[in-house]
């Protein structure tokens, strides 16, 4: 990714629509996960892969020690010097911890930019505590792909069954939860990034060529928070949406032999 796309993105996690409704949305799940588990009064052990610019580092704080840890060496110094996090640098292919460490392992919109998903999901695993909890989340429907993927330097986009066999590959665990989320804006999306993919057909992008380049703070940027994050209450009530914009997914490592 452009160094330059980092520091945009910095403000965007702060502002813009998708990313503060996700926040949201991660947030009153993973409280919800932690009531659950008896675990909401307990300070827990938490890792934050791929952290990026930091805001997602600065949220989970609220429910335990963090750990972050980001790939790019550049949005590291950058994030640390931004936030005052202390940011790992490091792959989650090859996670730099012993293994059974975490209550939570998080990796939110992560293993699209990995090439071997599959030993991502399992380095994950690896780190988790008996009874830890993993949470990620990812892009669905390659009929969404456009130039954003690219400029974001994904491998893919994710369906709902695809995921789950990330992490059914062992019988190591239980999925706790799974759905599709941005769903409301999914055609309004789905049909913007069609005509987009149209328009700029054999054109040279100009900036970063992000969707997130259409960001303009005001009415409409509340509007679409609010619809997004409306969401929120099916999925604290376990209730999974048919389709949308991303996945979710949280899955409960139960190892027998450990």
């Amino acid at each position: 990714m452009k160094h330059d796309y980092y520091k945009e993105y910095y403000e965007l996690e702060r502002n813009h629509w998708w990313f503060v409704a996700r926040e949201k949305i991660i947030s009153n799940y993973i409280k919800k996960l932690l009531k659950q588990d008896n675990l909401q009064d307990t300070k827990i052990k938490i890792l934050n892969i791929g952290c990026g610019p930091g805001r997602s580092s600065e949220y989970l704080s609220q429910f335990g020690e963090v750990v972050s840890i980001e790939y790019d060496k550049f949005c590291c110094e950058f994030a640390s010097e931004k936030t005052g996090l202390e940011i790992i640098n490091g792959s989650i292919t090859e996670l730099p911890f012993d293994d059974n460490v975490f209550d939570l392992v998080c990796a939110f919109d992560v293993i699209e930019h990995v090439e071997d998903d599959q030993l991502a999901v399992s380095e994950m695993k690896r780190v988790a505590k008996n009874n830890g909890l993993l949470f990620i989340t990812v892009p669905a429907f390659m009929s969404l792909w456009s130039h954003h993927d690219v400029i974001n330097h994904h491998f893919r986009r994710y369906r709902l069954a695809e995921v789950k066999n990330l992490f059914s590959f062992k019988k190591d665990g239980k999925m706790i939860f799974s759905s599709y989320f941005n769903t409301l804006l999914f055609l309004p999306i789905f049909l913007f990034r069609q005509l987009s993919n149209l328009l700029q057909s054999g054109e040279k992008r100009t900036g970063s060529g992000s969707d997130f380049e259409a960001f303009k703070p005001g009415i409409l940027n509340s509007i679409l928070y609010r619809i997004m994050y409306f969401e929120s209450n099916f999925i604290n009530r376990h209730i999974r949406l048919p389709f949308g914009v991303s996945i979710m997914y949280t899955w409960k490592k139960n190892n027998q032999n450990e």
